[in-house]
């Protein structure tokens, strides 16, 4: 192992610009639609972020996504710094889903650019489960995705111990607009099933009316959508919709 990949190196250590932890963890358990921010009008960012603000979405997806672990480059810091303001004073969070490879070498910038929850992926890192700890130390609450096809149970060595949240993909990561992957209700019933009853259970892939009641069922309480409400000519009413439909807050 080369200096460059020394988990203790790559993993930047909590500034003084952390910000304090806030109430996301909370948030994170109940049971949430939570619009991204990936399909949304970029040269109207902001006011589509207040649309849904306005109507009561209390979390905000961020995909960060760096042309390497999926093909597509979106934005980082830059962009969570950008919001941050705009949702804490609406007292909602911020949920960056990095979808990056070797994620234990930005989270500190996420973490320190206003990220609440930060999320990365079981199949970009092999230090799992120090970046989630070092997540946790950043002041936010710690999630680890699983792509479709990753066995269901592959959180369990840090379930109990560094996880505050699991993420099941229910399309393959990389593009919005994809369609839901009807195998990936068994997962989450799966994944319910093993992971601890603290642990908040998000999915995140062609979550619109149709199917967002069926993940509810399953055992899913964090419900990411894009295109489904933000495509819409009215995403507030779509956002509505969609809570309605998962039975969320």
């Amino acid at each position: 192992m080369s200096a460059q990949d020394e988990p203790g190196d790559a993993i930047g250590q909590r500034g003084a610009g952390t910000p304090a932890r806030r109430d996301g963890g909370e948030l994170i358990r109940e049971r949430r639609v939570a619009p991204s921010i990936l399909s949304a009008d970029f040269a109207r960012l902001g006011s589509q972020v207040d649309e849904v603000l306005a109507v009561g979405a209390r979390v905000i997806h961020v995909d960060v996504m760096d042309g390497h672990f999926v093909p597509p480059i979106t934005f980082g810091a830059l962009i969570v710094g950008a919001l941050a303001d705009r949702v804490h004073e609406a007292g909602a969070i911020l949920d960056a889903h990095l979808m990056i490879e070797r994620p234990e070498r930005q989270v500190g910038e996420i973490a320190r650019a206003g990220a609440d929850n930060i999320t990365i992926h079981f199949e970009a890192t092999p230090h799992l489960h120090h970046t989630l700890a070092t997540i946790r130390e950043l002041g936010c609450t710690s999630g680890a995705a699983l792509c479709p096809g990753t066995p269901a149970d592959s959180l369990a060595e840090v379930a109990g111990e560094t996880l505050d949240l699991a993420l099941c993909m229910t399309v393959n990561p990389g593009w919005g607009a994809q369609k839901f992957i009807p195998a990936s209700l068994d997962k989450l019933a799966r994944m319910r099933h093993a992971l601890p009853d603290q642990i908040a259970l998000e999915v995140d892939g062609g979550i619109h009316e149709d199917t967002a009641g069926p993940c509810a069922q399953a055992g899913a309480n964090l419900f990411v959508t894009g295109s489904g409400v933000f495509a819409s000519e009215d995403p507030a009413a779509a956002y509505l919709a969609i809570v309605a439909a998962a039975g969320a807050a």
